[in-house]
């Protein structure tokens, strides 16, 4: 299924005191966890937008979380956050697991290869990390980037990684050798978001210059370039079926493309302040954004709700 073009706000839920920097579907689709400033995780029942509990890292993650990211098989979360640590999180007993430390900035993103082995992490120390999830072990530091990582993820298939840096540059690295595949240059201004599409032969990428690019994986070659944004685009995300990439942006919008044609097929309009993550659900029906206006908001077709 993919989302409509018929799509409207379905909820809002506000428990947050801070920015909501990242928001994440459970694999089954029945869970939302969002990691914000406010030095809380909140996982959400995504039919009832009613909070089920939440994750303090008063102790841990001093001034917040910058990304969550459920493992593959649901029953883990990691988050990243600005006191440079990475935190593995039982989501049955809401505990933490295993401590990942390394990184001497804070940590912009993480990320689960898809089968649930690695984790990978980017950060503002230049580096992109690979963990041993059973032990907390780092396996990997991959070193390249002159200047912050902001996101990173890995393909489909598991075998690649990218990553997208305040250097304006975006990599491809092997992740078995930990070797620089390629380099995308393009962008005018810093990389804030890279995402694969579901197939894994294409990436997207947000930035600063506020433009979204497709690129081609096995040639390294821009295919596209969706203009549109007023502000920096901060985070995108393609949908299940690969046909629609969203995208969210400092101009407070969320913008759904046509990654065919690379038309707008609709500019959703609610949050009074930027948006700084987007997910779509995985059946494709919802989208999910979290804002600096402090709300996480589900967005989708009212008629299939």
């Amino acid at each position: 299924m993919n989302i409509s073009h018929n799509i409207h706000e379905l909820k809002k839920m506000e428990n947050h005191d801070h920015w909501v920097q990242s928001v994440c579907f459970s694999p089954d689709g029945s869970t939302l966890a969002s990691g914000s400033l406010d030095d809380s995780i909140r996982l959400w029942d995504v039919k009832t937008g009613l909070q089920k509990y939440k994750l303090e890292g008063y102790e841990y993650h001093e001034q917040g979380f910058n990304s969550v990211c459920f493992s593959p098989d649901g029953i883990q979360l990691a988050s990243g956050g600005t006191d440079n640590f990475i935190r593995l999180w039982d989501l049955k007993t809401g505990e933490e697991i295993v401590q990942f430390s390394g990184h001497k900035s804070q940590v912009s993103s993480v990320s689960f290869s898809p089968d649930g082995i690695k984790l990978a992490s980017g950060s503002g120390d230049k580096s992109i990390r690979l963990w041993d999830v059973k032990t907390g072990q780092q396996k990997a530091k991959f070193e390249g980037h002159s200047d912050r990582v902001w996101s990173i993820c890995f393909s489909p298939d598991g075998t690649a990684l990218a990553s997208g840096s305040d250097d304006n540059s975006i990599f491809l690295w092997d992740v078995n050798t930990g070797q620089k595949k390629d380099k995308l240059n393009g962008h005018d201004d810093s990389v804030y978001s890279v995402c694969f599409s579901p197939d894994g032969t294409t990436l997207a990428s947000g930035s600063g210059d506020k433009s979204i690019r497709l690129w081609d994986i096995k040639t390294g070659q821009q295919k596209a370039k969706f203009d549109g944004h007023s502000n920096i685009v901060v985070s995108i995300c393609f949908s299940p079926d690969g046909t629609t990439l969203a995208s969210g942006s400092y101009d407070n919008s969320i913008r759904l493309w046509d990654v065919k044609t690379g038309q707008q097929k609709a500019n959703l309009d609610g949050h009074s302040e930027r948006v700084l993550s987007i997910c779509f659900s995985p059946d494709g029906t919802m989208l999910a954004s979290g804002s600096g206006d402090q709300s996480i908001r589900f967005w989708g077709d009212k008629s299939e709700k």
